[in-house]
């Protein structure tokens, strides 16, 4: 990613604009055939240059001018006459930003897709493994780490489906000219910019989109959602890897996550890295929201903020998905000490399926206030809380031990845990095509 936004690709992307331009005019004969393919072959960024681009830009406060000027001198005489025709420094700025865009998507697409792909098969794994759902941070009810993965997975899909949706709205051509109007070509302005947009394999739009920032800050807040997305699935990671907890693990290297004083630890790096990836694409997002008040025709610095704003999104985005790829196909899972850390209260995680099994015989409010009292003696006496509910006769006059014991099982209290990861699954399978994962 730091190389599809580096200052060389950057370049290249406009050149590659440019001589699209030439040839599309050509075609059309509007220039010479010859000048475009003089054009074409000058427009190389290894060719210029770089100092006196750097020098120019600096100088003029945009990289058009000189680099335009430079590809002039390369294509010659008689075909630089025809560079940069009836084009303007925006239409070459925002159709090079929107090749770049185009790259970037796909590594993300990328990516995402292999983590989706990762949790859906581990949703499906572990659809069965009971453990503690937290609220609060403290046990609440018995889910499953399958349904876990179900939950981290459908926002997942979401920002992939809108990744896929930012396609066409972002690869779009922009090319107007001063204002938009394409004036200097004539009547041949709509004709012309929709050979450059064939020229790119760019759409054509109804109208320029030199003063429409919406699709650039779209693209950013796209972005930024997906990344609070990972950011949700990284905290949870950190906080299951937890001493005291230990449930699950990021994948483990020698040296990975370790201390410079303390050789014993295994530290959530990866997970910290999204987390910290994720709030510098938040930060940033509201600089492209802001850039789409611009003023008149062309704005005086808002829209010159997104190139501030986008190439820093798309690489810290870029390491939020990477990381989070990571986690995702490579961490281990300890189903026997969810049991375990499920079993810690002795039973009052399902103190709610008591509660629901009791509002039979006694209606829900008096079934609440007997298993709360039930409550409070297991965590005084340190028994468990089937068995505290079993020796109150006002309760084993209505209900059965057995039937207590049996409603108390935290697997056979996990609701919708496995339909969930069944739905997921199949939604995710349908997004990739039926082989498109391993759950």
């Amino acid at each position: 990613m730091r190389a599809i936004f580096s200052e060389a690709r950057g370049l290249q992307a406009m050149l590659d604009v440019e001589a699209a331009l030439a040839r599309a005019q050509a075609a059309l004969g509007i220039v010479p055939r010859e000048a475009a393919a003089a054009i074409t072959d000058a427009a190389r960024v290894e060719r210029f240059d770089r100092a006196a681009l750097v020098a120019g830009t600096e100088n003029v406060g945009y990289p058009v001018v000189p680099l335009t000027k430079q590809l002039v001198a390369l294509a010659g005489p008689e075909a630089g006459r025809y560079v940069h025709w009836g084009a303007t420094t925006q239409d070459i700025l925002d159709t090079a930003l929107v090749l770049q865009m185009r790259a970037g998507l796909r590594l993300l697409e990328a990516d995402l897709t292999a983590t989706a792909d990762a949790l859906a098969a581990r949703a499906t794994l572990h659809a069965a493994d009971v453990m503690a759902g937290r609220t609060h941070l403290q046990h609440a009810l018995p889910i499953t780490f399958g349904y876990k993965c179900a939950i981290w997975l459908v926002p997942l899909l979401d920002g992939l489906e809108a990744l896929r949706a930012l396609g066409p709205r972002i690869e779009v051509v922009q090319f107007g000219g001063a204002v938009g109007t394409l004036a200097s070509l004539g009547a041949r302005g709509r004709e012309v910019a929709a050979a450059v947009a064939a020229e790119l394999d760019l759409a054509l739009p109804d109208a320029p989109w030199h003063a429409d920032r919406s699709r650039i800050a779209q693209a950013a807040c796209s972005l930024a959602i997906v990344c609070g997305s990972l950011a949700k699935f990284a905290g949870d990671v950190i906080l299951l890897m937890q001493t005291e907890v230990a449930e699950v693990f990021e994948p483990q290297a020698p040296g990975r996550g370790g201390s410079s004083t303390m050789p014993q630890k295994r530290n959530p790096i990866a997970s910290e890295y999204v987390i910290a990836a994720a709030r510098g694409v938040r930060t940033l997002a509201p600089l492209a929201i802001e850039a789409m008040a611009g003023d008149h025709e062309r704005s005086t610095g808002p829209w010159q903020s997104e190139a501030i704003a986008l190439p820093q999104i798309f690489v810290l985005a870029s390491a939020a998905f990477a990381q989070a790829r990571a986690i995702a196909e490579g961490m281990s899972v300890d189903a026997a000490r969810m049991r375990n850390n499920l079993d810690l209260t002795h039973g009052l995680i399902v103190a709610e399926a008591a509660t629901m099994l009791l509002a039979e015989s006694f209606g829900k409010s008096e079934a609440h206030h007997l298993v709360e009292q039930a409550c409070t003696r297991a965590l005084e006496s340190g028994a468990h809380l089937a068995d505290v509910l079993a020796q109150d006769e006002r309760i084993t006059s209505r209900v059965q031990p057995a039937d207590i014991r049996r409603a108390l099982a935290p697997e056979t209290y996990v609701g919708e845990s496995r339909a969930v990861v069944e739905r997921v699954v199949a939604r995710a399978r349908k997004l990739f095509g039926d082989t498109g994962t391993r759950g």
